[in-house]
C-alpha cells in the first residue's frame, strides 16, 4: 500500500513533510513541530494467541499497557509482534514501519481513546524520513477504528 496513492484516491487532504529518517514517532514529532500527543506511534499486537493481528495507533508519548488493552479488547490475549511479523503483514514499508491503516492489510485498528481530543495526527509514511499528518476526522473516517482505552496516563 502506497499511503499517499491511498489518501489522494479517498480524496482526502493530507500533507507529505520530508525530514531526517527518525527511529520513532517520538522523534518524528520534533522535526514536524508537533507534540508528541499528536505524533501517532503505531504498532502491531498478535490477538487470540497469535491467530489474528490488530494494529494499535497511540500517542508517541504513551506506551500500550497491556492490562487496559486486553480489558478494552474483551479480554483477548495481546502481544507485541516481533519485527519480522510487521514486515511480513505490511511488506511495502521501510522495516519497522507500519501505516495506522490497519484495514488496507485486513487487519483491525485500534486507537487509543487519548488521540480522540487531538484535531490532528501525524504518523509516519511508507519511509522514515517522511511524515504525515492530517485531520483526525479524516483518519477516523477512513479507518473506522474502534476507538478504546489502550494506555494509562502517567
Amino acid at each position: 500500500m502506497n499511503v499517499q496513492g491511498y489518501l489522494n484516491a479517498s480524496h482526502v487532504p493530507y500533507e507529505v513533510l520530508e525530514h531526517q529518517p527518525t527511529d520513532d514517532a517520538q522523534h518524528m514529532a520534533h522535526p514536524m513541530h508537533v507534540k508528541g500527543q499528536k505524533a501517532a506511534k503505531t504498532v502491531l499486537l498478535r490477538a487470540n494467541h497469535g491467530y489474528r493481528y490488530v494494529t494499535a495507533v497511540n500517542p508517541a508519548t504513551r506506551n500500550i499497557d497491556f492490562d487496559v488493552s486486553r480489558r478494552s479488547f474483551g479480554q483477548s490475549e495481546l502481544h507485541l509482534a516481533s519485527e519480522a511479523e510487521v514486515s511480513d503483514v505490511c511488506p511495502d514499508c521501510e522495516a519497522g514501519i507500519l501505516l495506522p491503516f490497519g484495514s488496507q492489510y485486513g487487519v483491525k485498528t485500534l486507537v487509543d481513546s487519548s488521540l480522540e481530543k487531538e484535531e490532528e495526527i501525524a504518523f509516519e509514511g511508507n519511509r522514515h524520513k517522511e511524515s504525515i499528518p492530517m485531520k483526525s476526522a479524516d483518519f477516523c473516517r477512513l479507518e473506522s477504528p474502534l476507538i478504546l482505552p489502550l494506555t494509562r496516563s502517567h
